[in-house]
């Protein structure tokens, strides 16, 4: 074989996404004005104002060494650690921020920093289509239970008996990616408590990745906990991406509980520059890190993500879809209505609506909206949703 195996077990667990992407009626007519296009979190309007401002500005050079090498360079490291500790009400030091190329990087450099081969990470189905692949990659075991419907709550119950000798890692995306759901304090609180439980019980510590991209993406005022001040051996992954929906625009980071031990705590700080070399420079480019500070309160138009969902969750629940109210992220996590769930996909594609199919999330019974789309999207769209729901009652 040309590729190790590694990458094989990599590629069957993308292949999914990767048809859907490259090879489905949606990769044939993705770039087409006439669709509206619901699937990925892409943008469909000019990016932010403030957002090209400031890398505008920020590429200009200021001295010789304005696009030398970068690292996790100090001045966006303490920014981060003092504004993010007043979000989530933890007292991070500079050192507990490694700055990464989006969260995909952060989530790399977590997993390679915490898993050996054939260690073991537990994460909650319908996921984000990326964990089980970039685990394979690292030579790991990922070790898949699921949401308990209708809500899609964490069953705590079955991550515990998923738990064995080799496991090293649990993971937790809050606000959840494709549901929409936040998980709540009393929640992550219990499964603090599990872990805290479980890592007694087979002699080491479970550490917990929370992964957080969607954090400042929320509806209706609804707060949020993160699970990095409830339990101690606890990383956190963000993503600027999404909050200002421009992920070509890689910027991220990895975060370190300041509840950890301190040993441990000050042993991954210290590794973080050899994990992200060993890696392939895993550290954000020249301009983006200059520009933490002016990109840290904006933000894209949540009133706009909230009047779209209104409009789609009304339309949709009219003509017999079941709709999960989403607490965050940008995403409608919707029940198809009765049928061939695939035949309903396409009836949509007929109509020039193209959504995310549960299927790629291992939820074939459901599928996912992405309010990223336009207003005009929204509209034209709505006619074609009516359809479908009367086809199948």
């Amino acid at each position: 074989m040309a590729t190790s195996s590694r990458i094989r077990a990599a590629d069957a667990a993308f292949a999914a996404v990767k048809h859907f992407h490259s090879s489905s009626r949606y990769a044939e007519r993705r770039f087409d004005p006439a669709i509206s296009d619901f699937t990925f979190g892409n943008p469909h309007e000019l990016p932010l104002p403030g957002l090209v401002a400031a890398i505008r500005e920020r590429a200009q050079p200021h001295d010789k060494n304005w696009f030398a090498y970068k690292t996790s360079e100090q001045e966006p490291q303490a920014f981060i650690a003092e504004h993010v500790g007043k979000e989530l009400g933890l007292a991070f030091d500079p050192a507990d921020i490694a700055l990464t190329t989006g969260a995909f990087a952060a989530i790399m450099v977590a997993f390679h920093h915490v898993l050996d081969a054939g260690d073991e990470a537990i994460f909650s189905e319908p996921a984000w289509f990326c964990y089980e692949p970039l685990l394979l990659a690292a030579a790991a075991v990922p070790r898949k239970v699921a949401l308990t419907g209708p809500a899609f709550d964490l069953d705590l119950g079955a991550i515990d008996a998923a738990i064995g000798p080799r496991t090293r890692l649990v993971i937790v995306n809050t606000p959840h990616n494709p549901t929409g759901r936040i998980y709540p304090r009393e929640i992550l609180v219990k499964l603090a408590d599990l872990l805290e439980r479980a890592s007694g019980r087979i002699g080491h510590p479970i550490y917990l990745l929370s992964d957080e991209p969607y954090r400042r993406l929320r509806f209706d005022g609804r707060g949020f906990d993160s699970p990095a001040a409830l339990y101690p051996w606890t990383f956190i992954a963000y993503s600027y991406g999404k909050v200002l929906l421009a992920p070509g625009q890689r910027l991220g980071y990895l975060a370190i509980s300041p509840l950890m031990p301190e040993a441990e705590r000050r042993a991954f700080s210290n590794s973080m520059f050899a994990a992200q070399m060993a890696l392939g420079w895993c550290f954000p480019n020249a301009v983006m890190q200059y520009a933490v500070p002016d990109l840290e309160t904006l933000s894209i138009d949540r009133a706009a993500l909230a009047r779209r969902r209104d409009r789609l969750v009304s339309v949709l629940v009219e003509n017999g879809y079941e709709v999960l109210p989403p607490e965050g992220t940008f995403y409608l996590w919707i029940k198809w209505p009765a049928g061939d769930p695939a035949q309903r996909w396409n009836q949509l594609a007929d109509r020039n609506v193209f959504v995310m199919p549960g299927s790629i999330m291992n939820a074939p019974g459901y599928f996912r909206i992405s309010l990223t789309a336009s207003d005009d999207m929204v509209e034209r769209a709505l006619p074609a949703f009516q359809d479908v729901g009367r086809l199948s009652s």
